[in-house]
């Protein structure tokens, strides 16, 4: 694990109650160790695995649940999901290889606290886990970093379908709900040349390479006009 720099925050007055789900035979007892030796923790117990983990962590109710994505059996969003059922209190940290925007949203979306990179040092790691313990919920910059340029490019398409004529509208709404080329021309009473025309304008606008992207874009900010 690489060194970050990290800000730190004193000990909680209390010892702040942990558990670890990691199927990774030599992290999980390097994670522990950390833990066990560090003032202000209790580490309450590890597990290989979400199915055995559970219980406890709904015996235990710890503070922080530190736990890996990729998770033999259920994974480590499965059980952020399950366990946020019935425990507020706890905090769940992802602790991961992966870095891409959909890994992060899914854990987020879970109810994971914090999402931090396996590359993170022991110093920057028990800071994170006092930040969540404190009300924070941190991430790792290359995670951070991610997840503002991935906020950025939704925020670029929304005001891409802003820039689309009445007609590309139009166009695009016919291609979401399905509708062949044929189809739209019959309807919008042009030539099929004129709606490639427009699907192409379309696909320029937006940035996209297919009629699958193009409909996404436009299903998702669709989604999110209904839910204001």
């Amino acid at each position: 694990m690489k060194n970050e720099s990290s800000g730190t925050l004193p000990p909680a007055s209390s010892p702040i109650t942990t558990i670890i789900v990691e199927d990774d035979v030599s992290v999980r007892p390097l994670l522990a160790e950390w833990i066990q030796e560090t003032a202000g923790f209790t580490l309450l117990g590890q597990y290989a695995d979400a199915e055995s983990a559970l219980p406890a962590i709904m015996k235990h109710k710890p503070e922080i649940v530190l736990t890996d994505i990729n998770l033999p059996g259920l994974s480590g969003i499965g059980l952020v999901r399950q366990g946020k059922l019935g425990l507020t209190n706890t905090q769940f940290v992802m602790l991961t290889i992966y870095e891409d925007s959909n890994h992060i949203f899914e854990a987020l979306s879970a109810g994971a606290t914090g999402y931090l990179s396996k590359r993170t040092p022991r110093e920057a790691l028990i800071t994170a886990l006092r930040e969540v313990n404190a009300g924070g919920s941190p991430m790792s910059s290359s995670i951070a970093r991610k997840v503002v340029q991935s906020f950025q490019r939704k925020t670029a398409k929304a005001e891409a379908i802003e820039e689309l004529s009445k007609r590309e509208n139009e166009v695009l709404e016919l291609l979401a709900q399905g509708h062949t080329y044929k189809h739209i021309a019959d309807a919008m009473n042009v030539g099929m040349a004129t709606v490639s025309t427009y699907t192409r304008r379309i696909y320029e606008k937006l940035q996209v390479n297919s009629r699958g992207q193009a409909v996404a874009i436009y299903a998702d900010l669709a989604e999110k006009k209904k839910t204001r």
